[in-house]
Order: structure tokens, then sequence, then C-alpha cells
């Protein structure tokens, strides 16, 4: 679901988020509805491998996710509920999933066959782990230390997913070679390189970003790297994935308004950020961007995110009045 953004060599992401955190007082720019590209940006050769590998087209899969979205009306019926809770528009869940079904993997022909699938997940035996360390006693190392400063599950695993990528990432430190890779790849993937998991293609790090706000919100537990069976069990219950999307697209929203930006209104932007992640980085790296030009500078969507700005009427229909 998520890529990474480059390593910033400026003052730590702590520290500037606790300086930008109230905006200096910057007006809140409303990002308006459609695209600021006016062709798609380039869609990644993976994707396109992807497509190959199953003989089919980004067009046939389009078309197959919005079929099961037109004809199940009981996901459609959740993904309302869920967005009346989150209070966000639904056409965002809509995007995220249309998104994430065209360009990554392809809808299976059942929802409720992702059930199956989650009980598998949760008797697994399997940890969160990289070279043998858990990554629960890894962001116990002091480059991680800072990080403890953030009470809340999404600043804490965006300040530690930071600190990897600045103090790890592709070093070699007291003889242990750290490769060239993101810190969800390194330690949220047991199973193989590249896999997200269930309706929401949901990665573990990011269900673990936003459980506080699930917990607050709909009181489901709240998840611990400690217990990734339990975790594998949200993200992979079609019911409970449908809830962790929205929590993403409100966190993404609530991270990009907290930096002067309003993007309630542009769902290509909310699906943008549900395929990249890290909203409070990509946020405050906009608002620095934006103060360097006399702020007048909007977010701009990614291919996938321009998929659904472009389709946006149809996928407004599938949600009826």
């Amino acid at each position: 679901m998520r890529t990474s953004l480059s390593k910033t060599p400026a003052l730590s992401f702590l520290v500037i988020l606790m300086l930008t955190s109230a905006c200096f007082g910057h007006e809140l720019v409303r990002v308006p509805p459609g695209n600021r590209n006016s062709v798609q940006p380039p869609i990644p050769n993976t994707s396109a491998l992807r497509a190959r590998a199953f003989d089919t087209t980004y067009e046939d899969k389009y078309q197959k996710i919005v079929g099961v979205l037109r004809e199940d009306k009981d996901l459609m019926a959740s993904i309302r509920k869920a967005a009346q809770t989150y209070q966000i528009d639904p056409v965002h869940i809509v995007g995220a999933l249309v998104g994430e079904h065209t360009y990554n993997i392809t809808i299976v022909n059942r929802v409720k066959s992702y059930y199956v699938k989650a009980l598998a997940y949760s008797q697994a035996d399997f940890a969160f782990s990289y070279k043998g360390v858990s990554v629960q006693a890894f962001v116990k190392k002091p480059e991680f230390a800072h990080c403890e400063a953030f009470t809340g599950s999404a600043e804490l695993w965006e300040c530690r997913d930071e600190t990897w990528d600045k103090s790890f990432r592709g070093r070699v430190i007291d003889g242990v070679t750290y490769e060239n890779m993101t810190f969800q790849r390194a330690f949220f993937q047991p199973f193989f390189a590249g896999q997200t998991f269930g309706l929401g293609q949901i990665s573990p790090l990011t269900a673990l970003e936003v459980t506080d706000l699930v917990h607050a919100t709909s009181d489901l537990p709240r998840l611990s790297a400690d217990d990734p069976q339990a975790i594998y069990h949200d993200i992979m219950d079609p019911e409970r994935s449908v809830v962790y999307i929205a929590a993403i697209v409100r966190d993404a929203i609530d991270a990009y308004r907290d930096q002067g930006f309003d993007i309630t209104d542009n769902p290509g932007l909310t699906a943008t950020l549900y395929n990249v992640g890290q909203p409070r980085r990509r946020a405050l790296a906009l608002r620095q961007a934006a103060d360097a030009v006399g702020g007048k500078k909007l977010p701009e969507e990614n291919y996938y995110g321009w998929l659904v700005n472009d389709r946006l009427s149809e996928l407004r229909g599938l949600l009826g009045r």
C-alpha cells in the first residue's frame, strides 16, 4: 500500500512536527476538487508486471472492482457506516479500494472469502522481526528514544519509521548491515516482500499507526506489534478492514489540516496518501515547500489518485443518493 519518502537531512521529524503543529497561524487552504496534472502521472513498473502476470489490464481490473462494489450491497452499507463514523465522504473509501484493486491486487469475486484468510492468518505462528530482532526490541535502541515523546500511535510509529530511514536504512552499524529497504518491508512483511493484506490491502505498520484512532472511534481493541496475529485478523476481516480504511483516510485529512491544507474535497489526494503513506511527513514537506514560494503550492495526486479523480462521477454513482 505505501512507499517511503527519501531520507530527510534537516531537523528531525519530531522537532519539526512540534514546531509546525500549530501551522504558525497559516490560513487553511481548501484544495479544490480535480487533478492538478492534466495527464496521469507515471504508473510504477511493478503494477504493470502484476497486470501482465495475470494476463489482465488496468481497465479490466478497474471494471472488476467497480462491479463488486456495485453488486455487494453489504459492503457498500459498511462503507457508508464507516464513513459516517469517521466523518468523511464515503467516496474517499471507494477511491482507496478502487486504486488498490486497479493497480495492485485484483479483487476476489466474493468479498466474504477474505474471512477465511483472516482466520488462517490469525492462527499462524509468526512475529515482526528483522535479522532475528523483534521490532519491539529494535525500537528500544537509543536512536528511537526521541520518539517516546509521542503518546499517540500515529505520531509514534511515523517517528519510528522516519528514524529507521535516517539512522539505519542502507547503513552498516556495529557490524550489522541494514538493507536499503523501508521500515515496513524490513519488519512488517514476515511472509514475503511487497505483501499487504485484505480487502483494503493494509500493511501491519499502517494498522498500528491508526490503532488509537480506531480504538477511540470504533471501540476496537488497540493493536500491538507483540500480537501480529490480532493485527492480521483485523486487516483481513472485510468489515474491520473498511473501518481501518476510513481511519487511514481520516488520519491523512487531519495531518494535512494540521499543516494548513484542507483536502476533504479531493478524493484523489486521499487515495494518493492511502497509497504512499506517511501523511505527516508529506504534509510537513508540502508546508515547507509552500512557505518557500509564498504559499502558492498545492498537493498533487499520483497515478493512483489521478484515476480516482478522473473517474469520480462514476465512483460517486456507486453510492447512489
